[in-house]
């Protein structure tokens, strides 16, 4: 049974590692770590845990974690993981770090970006960034992971085998993308509260947005160059979902069989990430609360462009459920342990 920590528990992402491995069959939940509510009990903070977790919430202190877990998950804001860990920490645990700390494999980008200095730039060449379905034997040697990005996991698995196989010029990539709310976290924000969300829909960090180098950098390594995308977030009325649209020049003259082609060839034989049949496209509620991809495309030959359309639930396949898929990897377990979750409906 692998021994868990969780380093931030009560927000959203962390509170959907205590639901998913809560389910999982090889794995124990041992540190429910909250700053804020210490010594509370952690069905008292998410009360649809009452009479299934029985734990208070703890600090996060990672050092005395490391000695009693297998792997820690942090699920913090930025800076905090890249504060805590150190070499005598990871030489006696596995940790997946669901902040940007080290996604991003430029320090000085990092720091432009989130605007804080890094802490512990030392591991940032070690991390492997988490995507499963393109990094899954480098996650499988690791002992640091960076869990991806809810924007950047559903922006570049929409992309990436077309980015890969030079399909699409890469200079005329742009992204339109839509979260629910939940996306922002649990703290208090004006801009979140109901009356500013519902019946609204808007765009923000235009032009600004900190996922977008890290959307540049892992597309960059698919195309084999260096890579500028027009990155535009939404902000719409709804608890959970992301769904990236996205339109690029084609490099050449292609049919749907070949496109289709080479989507299976990538994600084929992949768990999670399902391609739609043809003209069938991806909506978000269909992947709700699952750990699934939806994926699909069209090609627009009067404008020589193709648009590519993905949806994820941004807690689950943007967050929690692929840092347990990494955490399955890295312990050599069945992938897909603990994440057979059958999207909702409605």
């Amino acid at each position: 049974m692998i021994k868990v920590g969780i380093i931030g528990s009560t927000g959203y992402a962390g509170a959907e590692l205590v639901r998913i491995l809560t389910m999982h069959k090889e794995a124990e939940i041992v540190w429910y770590g909250s700053r804020s509510y210490i010594d509370r009990n952690y069905a008292s903070v998410y009360q649809n845990m009452f009479k299934i977790v029985d734990a208070v919430c703890m600090d996060d202190n990672m050092e005395e974690l490391a000695g009693q877990v297998d792997v820690i998950f942090t699920a913090t804001p930025q800076g905090l993981c890249a504060s805590l860990v150190s070499e005598e920490i990871l030489s006696r645990v596995k940790i997946i770090d669901l902040s940007a700390d080290f996604r991003i494999k430029d320090v000085s980008v990092y720091e432009k970006w989130y605007g804080i200095t890094h802490k512990s730039p030392q591991f940032i060449g070690e991390a492997v960034y988490g995507l499963c379905e393109v990094n899954r034997e480098d996650v499988k040697k690791a002992r640091l992971v960076a869990n991806p990005g809810c924007y950047t996991t559903c922006s570049i698995l929409t992309a990436y085998p077309l980015a890969k196989e030079g399909l699409i010029d890469m200079g005329t990539l742009i992204i339109d993308a839509k979260s629910g709310t939940s996306g922002a976290g649990r703290g208090a924000k004006l801009p979140n509260l109901f009356c500013e969300v519902n019946e609204n829909m808007k765009a923000y960090g235009i032009a600004s947005h900190r996922h977008t180098p890290e959307i540049e950098e892992q597309l960059g390594y698919a195309a084999k160059e260096k890579v500028l995308v027009n990155f535009t977030p939404h902000l719409v009325p709804m608890n959970r979902g992301i769904l990236a649209t996205e339109y690029a020049k084609l490099t050449r003259e292609v049919t749907y069989e070949e496109v289709k082609a080479v989507y299976d060839q990538y994600y084929g034989n992949e768990k999670f990430v399902r391609i739609l049949e043809r003209d069938v496209f991806p909506e978000t509620k269909w992947v709700e609360g699952s750990n699934y991809m939806d994926v699909n495309f069209k090609i627009d030959g009067r404008t020589g462009r193709i648009i590519m359309v993905g949806a994820i639930d941004n807690l689950v396949k943007g967050a929690a459920g692929q840092a347990v898929q990494n955490m399955n990897l890295m312990f050599g377990l069945d992938e897909a342990e603990g994440l057979d979750l059958v999207p909702m409906f409605p």
